[in-house]
């Protein structure tokens, strides 16, 4: 249920976000708007572990039986239910600031379609190749995430325990948080797609450098690919529905169904580390932001708006 609201704030949002302003800084926009995003899972995972356990952290629930069990569980779910509560009425207000200002954005309403018709989108060369690369970026980001705990858990990286390592996922995300900051400044400055071509080979150079070093400049390599990976989402997005005129939402709702990538890529390259170790499994991800690359530079140049 939770995941089906946040794509569906995803369609919705990214493409009101393009349309606030010129065509040619929304890769700009749509960037700045997701640092918050970023700055959100970075903070709030740390925030939300304190607001949830707060003292409950402190008590194993191990030790306990019978009476003090008991009354350790019914603390919990009440504590936990008030979390979940207050979450709930804060969603609650942003909605009500939403709906308050539902009219500020004048807009013809859209002509009535077949829900498939959007998949005729795909026809388009940009807007396929867009599509392809959001299931590249994300398969990619979620692998190398998905993998940073047992990477820097090797003896040839940094060795550390499994807690330790855990922390350091941190500066993975939190990069791509900084990141955004400062690319919605850069956006303004450059072409989007060169910006993106740029940071996808810096992203295959990090990951080059990873797989066949050790120590700490093997480990930090791998972290600091999150600093690069800041506006690929958003650039990747305005770029692919650049053109698309009326039909921007219709392609936003087919790109939001490419985030699969973040459920398969990972699989695939789990079974590589499985058979050829974590290092030359890092090719998998490569191979993904080669195919950002190459997008990057074929969009490279503004796309007139069509019907």
């Amino acid at each position: 249920m939770l995941a089906s609201g946040i794509t569906t704030v995803q369609v919705v949002a990214n493409p009101l976000i393009s349309m606030l302003g010129k065509p040619s800084t929304a890769s700009s926009r749509l960037t700045f708007a997701q640092a918050f995003n970023s700055l959100g899972t970075t903070i709030f995972p740390y925030v939300g572990s304190i607001l949830i356990l707060g003292t409950l952290a402190k008590v194993d629930p191990k030790t306990l039986s019978g009476a003090a069990l008991d009354s350790f569980r019914t603390v919990e779910t009440h504590v936990i239910v008030q979390t979940y509560v207050g979450l709930a009425a804060a969603l609650a207000l942003i909605a009500a600031a939403v709906w308050w200002r539902r009219k500020a954005l004048i807009e013809p309403p859209a002509s009535r379609t077949p829900i498939l018709r959007a998949f005729n989108l795909l026809t388009r060369p940009r807007f396929a190749f867009g599509t392809l690369c959001i299931f590249l970026y994300v398969g990619g980001e979620v692998a190398i995430g998905s993998l940073i705990v047992n990477y820097l858990m090797q003896p040839n990286t940094l060795a550390l325990d499994a807690e330790s390592a855990g922390k350091h996922i941190q500066f993975y995300w939190g990069g791509a948080m900084v990141g955004r900051f400062i690319g919605a400044y850069v956006l303004r400055l450059f072409s989007p797609g060169k910006v993106l071509a740029c940071v996808a080979g810096i992203v295959i150079a990090l990951l080059t450098i990873s797989a066949n070093t050790s120590g700490a400049l093997s480990a930090w390599s791998l972290l600091a690919i999150g600093l690069f990976n800041s506006i690929m989402f958003p650039t990747i997005f305005t770029l692919a529905n650049e053109g698309l005129g009326e039909r921007a939402a219709e392609g936003s709702g087919v790109i939001c169904m490419a985030i699969v990538g973040g459920a398969i890529v990972p699989l695939i390259t789990g079974n590589a580390a499985d058979l050829w170790g974590l290092k030359y499994a890092l090719t998998v991800p490569a191979a993904c932001y080669c195919g950002i690359l190459l997008f990057g530079w074929f969009a490279r140049r503004p796309l007139r708006a069509a019907a």
